[in-house]
């Protein structure tokens, strides 16, 4: 202490090193003047005594502050003057250097900033322009088929007054391809805008959805109306005929043929999650609902012309007859679908594809849109989706079968009703059933028409179809079994 004042100037008891100290704490300094200036066994503290020492050494303090600044003075001017001048230096080489940086960053953004902008939009407008020419090349695409598809059908003949036999039925398939060409152009990746233009809108309602409409009536009737038995025309005239020529019933096959197919094309094949279905998940729904029509419509028929015929035996060869007609029907028809193959679907992922969707939204479509046709056929037939859907090994069979159990309980109403129906039926018992047999061996007879194939003297007698004999038994026995012995 007495080394840091050698004047004297101030007083020489106040510890300057422990104030100063880094350890120095305000609550032990207070703490030590309390205790050094009282009585800890007094009841009252005198803080009087402490706050005047406090406020003494607060004075000697600056005393010794004024006296230090004063003798160094001129010292501690000329360092702060030397400190000023060195920071006046350096901010002016700072500024300098800010002044040139603030240049540098106004030239790059004018050279890289706001060129990057200007790209910057011309990408957003050439990238905008590029999809409403997409867009556009898509809707002239839709609209393409739209006229390619009208055309078809009014060439066709479709629907229209044209005499049977002079359709253009083979329009149903190109028809069919062009409605899956537009389904495949609004499921890419531009459909959803397509369909937000209202002119795709009114194309896909009048054009499209009506094309489709009118070819699937025109592919059901054929469905509906196929038949390539003599047995019915033979009865009705009372004398054998010789059946349909070799060209109405080759026109009758391509025309089924191209009712199935058109069925097959536009039944629904959505996709998930954005890829095709596969081939063997592909149910053509249609087309198993147009022949499973077909085929009840068949056996209901038979079973009540059947039944009338039981309840009144002079009617029943009539009705047995156009039974016998009916499966030679079912019979052609399975002959003809077994020959029939599925065509190459362009909404169906075959065996080792990918199963995207390819888009052919962006190709040039500045003439006619090019619709992909049955490029090729699988092993699989429509005969084996039918039996499939219908769990059965032979439509024949089916017919049979399912005729027989409805005819069951028709037989059991005549014999609880009684009369001379009943009695009839009892007591010929045995006429019923060589009539049944023979009407049975009749119906599983494949037609001349169908027997001769594509060659017109292939063959000259009806082909009988395997396992008549069990399903003559069966209808024996649904008929014959209530009657009792």
């Amino acid at each position: 202490m007495a080394a840091s004042n050698p004047a004297g100037t101030t007083s020489t008891y106040i510890d300057i090193a422990s104030l100063t100290s880094d350890e120095f704490s305000p609550y032990s300094h207070a703490n030590n003047l309390i205790v050094a200036t009282n009585n800890p066994s007094d009841p009252a503290i005198d803080l009087t005594t402490p706050l005047s020492r406090v406020l003494f050494d607060l004075q000697e303090i600056d005393s010794h502050i004024h006296t230090l600044t004063s003798r160094s003075a001129l010292e501690i001017l000329t360092y702060t003057s030397t400190q000023n001048a060195a920071a006046q230096r350096i901010l002016a080489k700072v500024e300098d250097e800010r002044a040139r940086l603030t240049a540098s960053y106004d030239r790059l953004e004018k050279e890289v900033l706001v060129r990057h902008q200007r790209a910057v939009d011309a990408k957003d407008v050439a990238q905008r322009s590029w999809e409403v020419l997409r867009l556009g090349r898509s809707m002239q695409r839709v609209l393409a088929l739209a006229r390619q598809l009208e055309v078809i059908l009014a060439e066709s003949g479709l629907g229209g007054t044209t005499r049977l036999g002079k359709e253009d039925h083979t329009a149903l398939v190109r028809g069919s391809l062009v409605i899956l060409a537009f389904r495949n152009t609004m499921s890419g990746k531009d459909g959803h805008d397509l369909g937000r233009i209202n002119l795709v809108k009114a194309l896909r309602g009048r054009a499209f959805e009506d094309g489709e409409a009118k070819i699937l009536d025109f592919a059901r009737r054929v469905v509906r109306e196929f038949s390539m038995s003599t047995l019915s025309s033979a009865s009705t005239s009372g004398l054998s005929t010789a059946g349909p020529t070799f060209r109405e019933t080759e026109d009758s096959r391509a025309r089924f043929t191209s009712a199935v197919h058109a069925l097959y094309l536009l039944s629904p094949a959505p996709k998930i999650n954005g890829e095709k279905m596969a081939r063997k998940d592909f149910e053509p729904e249609y087309l198993i609902r147009a022949l499973q029509g077909y085929l009840q419509t068949a056996i209901t028929s038979s079973a009540a012309s059947i039944g009338r015929g039981l309840g009144q035996l002079p009617t029943l060869d009539r009705a047995l007859l156009e039974a016998s007609a009916r499966c030679q029907n079912v019979v052609a028809l399975e002959v003809l679908l077994r020959g029939i193959y599925t065509p190459e679907h362009p909404l169906l992922r075959g065996e080792g594809s990918d199963g995207k969707v390819n888009d052919t939204s962006d190709e040039d479509s500045e003439g006619e849109p090019e619709i992909p046709g049955p490029k090729k056929q699988s092993s699989d037939t429509f005969l084996a989706l039918l039996l499939s859907a219908l769990d059965t090994a032979s439509l024949p069979s089916y017919f049979w079968r399912s005729l027989a159990s409805s005819l069951a309980p028709r037989v059991s109403d005549i014999l609880s009703r009684g009369g001379v129906a009943a009695r009839t039926l009892r007591s010929q018992r045995d006429v019923v059933r060589a009539e049944i047999r023979d009407c049975v061996l009749r119906g599983s007879k494949m037609p001349r028409s169908v027997a001769l194939g594509n060659s017109p003297a292939a063959a000259k007698t009806e082909e009988v179809v395997e396992n008549w004999e069990r399903e003559a038994a069966v209808m024996v026995g649904s008929v014959l079994g209530p009657l009792g012995r």
